[in-house]
């Protein structure tokens, strides 16, 4: 059996931790140092690095609240991140050695927030095998409405009409970095509005992000007769092309501005991706779905997969023992 170590993340793992993101299987940019750290004043990192004989085989991306360590939750999903040469008997036993790890350290439970399917580069649910072994338990479920980019996909009558009303009112998309104008003049005002809420990241911080991922972030906005009416910022990854932040002035449906944007995005800016994932429709962690919402996002196509969380009790690293025979 081979032997792990593991270590907490330091500043000067920095780049061969972003060589190993760079090279996973099932990782995105969001793992990059440069990316989890814009919020690292509002979390205690606790970040993992395994390695076998020198060799970094996986990371996890956590953070710590007293005993209980995370899968970072300043990031949209986590967990084991691995290469993508990884047998699913090296994954039991790296997950035993981080579980021994965290239980050697005092911390009592650990929460994962899975990466959804379609991110991966190749199959990759050796972990979701180790959960059911190390008895975790699931205590949330998230919907994401995401189209099949590569499968015929239907968009409802309704909503080709109002796409058809965008193009009679002429109105005009661009991809520029002009983020203050749609998070100052629509998107503050109508999160505050609608839910007392600010946007996750700070103007400052979307444009401090875009510059280190130009590729990753990407952002359009919708105007008619030189005012903006929507706009949307895309996250792009090698297969999803994600809307992190999508919102309106009271004109949209009006104009059919919303989903003229969005009928350009599918068809013209990602159609060589893989997946278009619209995100959840849900509330309370998963409880409840806004129908509304939903609606809208199935009426482009988009089918429902889904998001797990799960917590484990790290003593039970003990399961995992004599599981290979």
């Amino acid at each position: 059996m081979k032997n792990y170590t593991v270590k907490l993340y330091e500043k000067n793992d920095f780049q061969v931790w972003n060589a190993f993101i760079g090279s996973a299987k099932n990782a995105t940019f969001l793992f990059h140092r440069d990316f989890m750290e814009y919020h690292s004043d509002r979390f205690q990192d606790y970040s993992m690095m395994v390695f076998e004989e020198g060799k970094l085989v996986s990371v996890i991306p956590a953070n710590k609240v007293e005993n209980t360590v995370f899968s970072h939750q300043g990031l949209t999903y986590g967990g084991f991140v691995f290469g993508e040469k990884i047998k699913l008997g090296e994954v039991i036993t790296i997950t035993k050695s981080v579980l021994a790890f965290l239980h050697q350290n005092e911390i009592s439970t650990l929460q994962l927030k899975l990466i959804p399917s379609i991110y991966n580069h190749f199959f990759s649910e050796e972990i979701e095998y180790c959960l059911f072994l190390t008895e975790a338990r699931l205590i949330r479920r998230d919907c994401l409405s995401v189209i099949d980019l590569e499968k015929p996909f239907l968009i409802t009558k309704t909503r080709k009409e109002s796409i058809r009303r965008g193009e009679k009112n002429n109105l005009v998309i661009k991809e520029e970095l002009n983020f203050e104008l749609f998070w100052n003049e629509i998107l503050i005002p109508n999160l505050s509005k609608k839910h007392n809420a600010k946007p996750v990241h700070s103007l400052e911080e979307i444009i401090n992000l875009q510059k280190k991922f130009p590729e990753n972030i990407r952002h359009f906005n919708v105007y008619f007769n030189g005012e903006i009416m929507a706009g949307t910022t895309v996250f792009v990854t090698d297969n999803v092309a994600h809307p992190q932040y999508i919102s309106g002035n009271e004109k949209k449906n009006e104009l059919g501005s919303i989903d003229y944007l969005y009928n350009h995005l599918i068809k013209e800016v990602f159609p060589e991706k893989c997946f278009f994932d619209f995100g959840p429709s849900h509330e309370e962690n998963g409880k409840k779905i806004n129908q509304g919402i939903l609606f809208w996002k199935e009426s482009f196509g988009a089918k429902t997969t889904v998001q797990d969380y799960y917590v484990l009790e790290t003593k039970n690293f003990v399961l995992l023992n004599d599981i290979l025979i």
